[in-house]
């Protein structure tokens, strides 16, 4: 596997949050759901990354290169969305798109088009006239229209309403298709069970997996009913209340020590919620 995007090692110190030696590596063709909840270190990594925020160390590779010696050709190649933009208030879309288009040397006009009237944007109009959702529609469009070959968009379908939002899933599987690279964060579980083929879960800071998904999920099951024993309970990795009784998320193998209860593969929300309401047990 031709490998588009290298993270080793990554660290970022903050006086209250550290990302700890995050490391994960991407593929050509490949989209990545970017799993964690709030503040486990999702927008600090993908702007380490991106060089947004400077990282304390680690390496990062896009394409094979180091992109303190190859900037330029680098963002050349991928492009990047992190939800709205405060762009000028009162331009014209249209003169904000003529401005951004001279960045790129393989702007693609057409494509812009293409994913404006998809996205029913009015270049019309400024951007103190877009609801916030629309924003977001318009920062996407921009990223998309640069035949870029890595895309990485922080919560790019927040906001959108869920028409627009299965849109853009689908926009994924297209260029997924074409080769292109797709790493996206996101904390709406289904968008990533319809279109990922990998995940990487961070939690305070640290990667927990990285892994193809429906291994993943596979890996775990979510057990209910029952009163646990000793040795039942050393197994339990997080536990849930539901109106229907308790929940608990074991994983695959131990799963057997558990007789006579109702033992199920969970969803990938199940996994994210139990595991990190582990750290609150």
């Amino acid at each position: 596997m031709t490998s588009v995007l290298s993270v080793r090692n990554l660290t970022k110190e903050y006086p209250a949050f550290k990302l700890d030696s995050v490391s994960f590596e991407l593929g050509q063709g490949v989209i990545m759901g970017f799993i964690g909840r709030n503040g486990a270190g999702k927008t600090t990594t993908l702007k380490s990354i991106l060089n947004l925020v400077h990282p304390s160390s680690g390496e990062i590779r896009f394409f094979g290169l180091d992109p303190e010696k190859n900037e330029y050709e680098i963002k050349q190649r991928i492009g990047f969305s992190g939800g709205t933009v405060s762009w000028f208030k009162k331009k014209k879309i249209r003169d904000i798109v003529a401005v951004t288009k001279t960045f790129y040397t393989d702007w693609d006009d057409s494509a812009f088009e293409k994913y404006a009237g998809r996205f029913r944007i009015d270049t019309a109009k400024t951007p103190e006239q877009l609801s916030e959702g629309m924003k977001v529609k318009l920062n996407l469009a921009l990223a998309l229209s640069h035949n870029a070959e890595l895309l990485i968009l922080d919560e790019p379908t927040s906001g959108l309403d869920p028409v627009s939002r299965e849109e853009l899933l689908e926009i994924f599987l297209t260029l997924r298709d074409e080769g292109v690279s797709v790493l996206f964060s996101t904390h709406i579980t289904s968008d990533l069970e319809k279109c990922a083929d990998c995940i990487t879960y961070i939690k305070n800071g640290r990667i927990v997996a990285s892994c193809d998904m429906d291994r993943f999920i596979d890996s775990y099951r979510i057990v209910s009913g029952g009163t646990l024993t000793g040795e039942q309970r050393q197994a339990v990795i997080g536990e849930c209340m539901s109106k229907k009784g308790d929940t608990r998320l074991v994983r695959k193998g131990d799963a057997a020590l558990f007789i006579g209860c109702d033992i199920a593969v969970p969803t990938l929300e199940e996994i994210m919620v139990h595991m990190d309401k582990e750290g609150e047990q």
